[in-house]
């Protein structure tokens, strides 16, 4: 019951980021055998332990009344019985076990409680029972906390992708990675694999390096967000638990008929929801691992009619697969979206739209709108991802966008996301983007062509 709660609370909370450092706890009931400190392969046995707890003795008729009414001094501990046999003769009479740290004699009770066992006519002296606890009865942190050197943070946060459990681990804490690894699986159902992101992202493909804490070296994971299922192989293309409010957002502001252009798309978190809604989408990724298994998620979800792959450099495909089909799009009444979430480069890659189309008179009234995401570590990151996106397109997008806060990617390090509608002055340019930009003068001076 409620241990499952805190547990649930504490550990497997895959959207919240960060530690759960030292819980301040009241006083343990359990006290971890010294010998278990420093332990770098589980042996659960080294936890077993008898503590004595004081206990009343209570008629079984009364029983339930009286657990009801000493509800806060009960003992509360995971998989514990509070209710035990007397003897294996008595069954007239039951044992409740108390919590150690609230009652320490009979003055103990508080004056409802007394009341209420004198109403039940039970006696209130208390008795002493040994209580075994065992490594099941611990919760994660308790465990860790046993183990690792005293006084180091306990890391026990991690994000969960299908059966995989995914932790970004401490220097101090890697001598005892499998151990952590292995109390993961143990305390969470449903996970049979533990990672640890060994390195940072390779920015190429946007894979983390992984290494096997714990369990089955089974990388391919099924997942289910927003309703929508999706199955990939973790350990090759890049997946955040941590974004299906951000791809919700986005997905709720296409309707059907619109055109979505996704240039990053990984394995279609994006790309197949719009498609789902009616959408025609054009999804993109260059690492080839994504590109498989988005072109396996849109069959999964039966939308491959709806949604051309393509396996190109985000650059190439705005230049090549976007900048066909734009033209006829922009005299059309259907909304143009361009996704680009590839946070850690897609600001620069946006110069990709100078110079995109041949001069030629346009109705401006359907201007493609780009979701661009990028980190950003400055004091303003809303001005900051501004800027730069306005240094890479050539034209200021001061008061001619908006920014959405997404989240907190570490203690100084915030992902954004800029929206807004290409300018024609930048699509119709004179300049092309061949090479680096900044040197050429900015697309604002070519003339206006409306």
């Amino acid at each position: 019951g409620s241990a499952a709660v805190l547990q649930s609370f504490l550990f497997s909370d895959s959207v919240s980021s960060g530690f759960v450092g030292r819980t301040v706890m009241e006083p343990k009931l359990y006290r971890p055998p010294p010998e278990v400190r420093g332990m770098t392969s589980l042996d659960k046995d080294a936890f077993t332990q008898t503590i004595t707890v004081p206990a009343l003795q209570v008629p079984t008729g009364v029983l339930n009344k009286v657990v009801k009414s000493l509800k806060k001094s009960t003992l509360q501990c995971p998989g514990v019985h509070r209710v035990v046999p007397v003897s294996e003769e008595s069954s007239s009479f039951r044992l409740v076990l108390l919590d150690p740290q609230r009652v320490s004699s009979a003055s103990s009770f508080s004056e409802a409680e007394a009341e209420a066992l004198r109403s039940f006519g039970v006696s209130d002296e208390l008795r002493q029972y040994d209580l075994k606890l065992t490594y099941d009865n611990l919760k994660t942190e308790e465990v860790l906390e046993a183990v690792l050197p005293q006084g180091q943070d306990v890391t026990s946060a991690f994000s969960r992708v299908g059966h995989i459990a995914h932790m970004n681990l401490r220097d101090h804490q890697l001598p005892y990675k499998n151990l952590i690894g292995q109390v993961i699986m143990d305390k969470n159902p449903g996970v049979t694999c533990v990672v640890n992101k060994t390195n940072m992202i390779d920015s190429t493909y946007r894979n983390f390096k992984m290494e096997v804490l714990a369990g089955e070296e089974n990388m391919v994971a099924k997942v289910k967000e927003n309703g929508v299922t999706y199955e990939f192989d973790f350990s090759r293309v890049y997946w955040n638990p941590r974004l299906s409010t951000e791809h919700q957002r986005v997905v709720q502001l296409v309707k059907r008929g619109d055109v979505v252009f996704d240039v990053f798309a990984g394995v279609g978190p994006f790309a197949i929801p719009a498609a789902r809604l009616g959408a025609k989408v054009l999804a993109n990724d260059l690492n080839p691992e994504s590109y498989r298994w988005l072109q396996h998620n849109c069959k999964l979800n039966k939308v491959e009619s709806k949604v051309q792959t393509f396996n190109l450099d985000g650059r190439d495909f705005i230049r090549g697969p976007l900048r066909r089909e734009l033209p006829a799009l922009l005299k059309g009444e259907s909304a143009v979206h361009v996704v680009m979430n590839l946070p850690a480069l897609a600001l620069e890659f946006l110069d990709a739209f100078r110079g995109l189309l041949q001069p030629e008179p346009i109705c401006d009234q359907n201007l493609p709108t780009v979701h661009c995401y990028g980190f950003s570590k400055h004091d303003d990151p809303e001005a900051d991802v501004v800027q730069r996106a306005s240094r890479s397109l050539g034209f200021p997008l001061e008061n001619k966008c908006s920014v959405h806060f997404v989240r907190n990617v570490a203690p100084n390090k915030d992902m954004m996301c800029v929206r807004f509608a290409v300018p024609k002055d930048v699509l119709y340019c004179s300049e092309s983007s061949e090479e680096p930009a900044p040197k050429k003068p900015k697309c604002e001076d070519a003339p206006d062509l409306t």
